[in-house]
């Protein structure tokens, strides 16, 4: 019961476990093979993107606590590939194996009250905004907030699920039941510029290392595009980076961190919402890095010294939702595109079956 945290780094032939069977997965499956290293994966699907590229796999629920104990006993150490994972289920993973990051670090990234909190409680800014746990509270939130606002499920919501927008028009009682959830937040409306986001990781010694800010570009809440590095002032750019550092630090991460942020009209940064680990804003370092965010994140929780996140091209990144994937071949017929598919058999509109990455020569350092 609860082994002592490896101090040293994790040697070549030891397996990595990973919770979770999607993407992001399996590209640190990649990378992690890439270093000698075996990875099982904890997933409740059957032919997971995950587990077509892994050594070994376990299909259960996440509540499943046989299998999450069989698991951890398998495994060196373990992480998570994305953050709708009972925090409960992680923390008895620890009883077994050391976990990167800690689960306390995934029980505040998974719950929008408890993220916004962190962060206004270590002097970082994001929109304003009022926890809701009942259609009264949502309409005193409106009076204090006005409107517009945007009413955002506390759990479970990304890319734009669980979320309903509050305008002039809107019946509040029936927002309340749309966003189909317990608890949520309401966030005052923000004119803002755009959205950047951050990577940095931090490793098992306290060193850091951070990824260029970059540009992203949404469509139907889906992000759409990335660039890379963001056409910002290099003091923002500066901003946003000390920022990521502050949260990884507070947290006393071990692993990876993204940070997205709005730019404002007046020229600052709000924080919008965080991701322990490899970010869909991050695909690009895969061809324009010499160390790239999924290498990064298996260094860092096997307590590996980081790499470089030196940029040596600039980038574009295009994520192929749905359909999109299916000029896979005219992709190919490109010389200068990168493409990677991510081993999902059907394609359904939302759903992210690939990205393209295009590079181009590194401008000067602004």
């Amino acid at each position: 019961m609860f082994p002592p945290p490896f101090t040293e780094p994790l040697p070549p032939g030891s397996t990595i476990g990973i919770v979770g069977g999607g993407q992001l997965g399996r590209m640190a499956a990649l990378a992690a093979a890439r270093l000698g290293y075996r990875v099982h994966v904890f997933t409740p699907e059957t032919d997971s993107p995950t587990s077509q590229v892994c050594a070994a796999r376990t299909v259960a629920d996440y509540t499943d606590a046989a299998a999450i104990e069989a698991f951890a006993d398998s495994v060196d150490v373990v992480t998570f590939e994305f953050e709708n994972v009972p925090a409960e289920s992680v923390r008895l993973m620890t009883e077994h194996a050391p976990v990167r990051p800690c689960w306390r670090v995934l029980e505040t990234a998974q719950d929008r009250i408890a993220e916004k909190t962190f962060f206004n409680d270590i002097g970082i800014a994001t929109a304003p905004w009022r926890p809701v746990r009942s259609a009264a509270d949502l309409t005193r939130a409106v009076g204090e907030l006005g409107r517009p606002a945007v009413l955002k499920t506390a759990r479970l919501g990304y890319d734009g699920k669980g979320q309903v927008k509050i305008t002039a028009e809107t019946d509040l009682d029936e927002a309340w039941a749309a966003m189909g959830s317990e608890a949520g937040i309401l966030e005052g409306f923000i004119d803002f510029d755009g959205e950047i986001s951050v990577i940095v990781a931090r490793g098992l010694d306290g060193a850091w290392a951070t990824f260029d800010p970059v540009w992203n570009v949404h469509r139907n809440h889906i992000l759409d595009t990335t660039i890379a590095p963001a056409p910002i002032a290099r003091e923002l750019a500066a901003e946003a980076m000390a920022v990521a550092h502050k949260a990884a630090e507070a947290l006393g991460l071990v692993g990876l961190l993204a940070v997205e942020l709005f730019v404002t009209k007046d020229g600052g940064v709000l924080v919008n919402e965080m991701a322990p680990r490899p970010h869909n804003s991050g695909h690009w370092t895969m061809d324009a890095c010499l160390t790239d965010q999924f290498e990064q994140f298996i260094r860092a929780v096997c307590g590996l010294p980081l790499g470089s996140p030196e940029r040596h091209s600039d980038a574009e990144m295009k994520n192929l939702i749905g359909d999109d994937a299916k000029a896979w071949l005219d992709i190919l017929h490109d010389p200068a595109a990168r493409l990677h598919l991510y081993g999902k058999a059907e394609a359904r509109p939302g759903r992210k079956m690939g990205h393209v990455t295009h590079l181009r020569p590194r401008r000067d350092r602004r």
